[in-house]
């Protein structure tokens, strides 16, 4: 059994189930829980997170269903492995050399599409867990913190967009863009554009607006890559 502590799970106007399910993905998003790892039996995980089994059940199982956890009968829950296709484009991808350029243009090409599936994609505890990311997100963080919630807000919405490989692909261009970030999180101007930029985003996922969503995300990236080129 993995000995995670699990986090306090922050309470909202919002099924409980869907709360459950944002606070466990994102805990995979950033590995704190890793591929192979066992959860906590379920009646200690709804204790931990004062929650009843039903709402942890009705969790586990949208975990299932987004194929993040495996269940078995009398084994509990793991984190599931990488599919096999996104295990060998990962493979695939990480003996690659990417130049920046190339990379900052594949992420051009990508992330508005995500943001678009997220938008016709997205259920409520997706929307969750990129609000939780968005609300811990300050200019007044140190550039480090601000980089890894960048990166888990860009995860969480890949994974909205209910597709294993472009989550590998997002996380791939996260790596090979890091310079990239790092230059636009270094002021408190860069890391509040970012901000706006991830609420325009959020706010066209929220209604739906595929259209509205993959636009917001075309600005934003403009926008950062100005912000890195200033600072270079």
């Amino acid at each position: 059994m993995t000995s995670t502590p699990i986090p306090p799970l922050p309470r909202r106007n919002r099924s409980v189930s869907a709360e459950v399910a944002a606070h466990l993905e994102r805990m995979i998003v950033t590995e704190a829980f890793r591929p192979g790892d066992r959860l906590p039996p379920e009646r200690d995980l709804a204790a931990d997170l004062g929650v009843s089994r039903t709402s942890l059940r009705e969790a586990m199982f949208e975990l299932e269903q987004k194929k993040l956890i495996e269940r078995h009968q009398g084994r509990g829950s793991i984190v599931a492995p990488r599919s096999r296709s996104a295990a060998e484009l990962l493979d695939n991808l990480s003996v690659i050399d990417a130049e920046l350029g190339n990379a900052v243009e594949l992420r051009d090409i990508v992330e508005p599409r995500i943001a678009q599936l997220a938008a016709r994609r997205a259920v409520e505890s997706n929307i969750v867990a990129l609000t939780e990311v968005l609300e811990s997100s300050t200019e007044d963080l140190e550039s480090a913190e601000s980089i890894a919630l960048d990166v888990e807000f860009h995860n969480l919405l890949a994974r909205a967009a209910q597709n294993p490989l472009l989550v590998t692909l997002c996380s791939m261009t996260a790596s090979w863009t890091e310079r990239t970030r790092e230059l636009s999180h270094s002021s408190a101007l860069g890391r509040r554009i970012s901000i706006e930029g991830h609420r325009s985003i959020l706010a066209a996922v929220v209604a739906r607006d595929a259209d509205a969503a993959g636009a917001a995300m075309e600005r934003h990236l403009r926008e950062v890559k100005e912000i890195g080129l200033r600072r270079l």
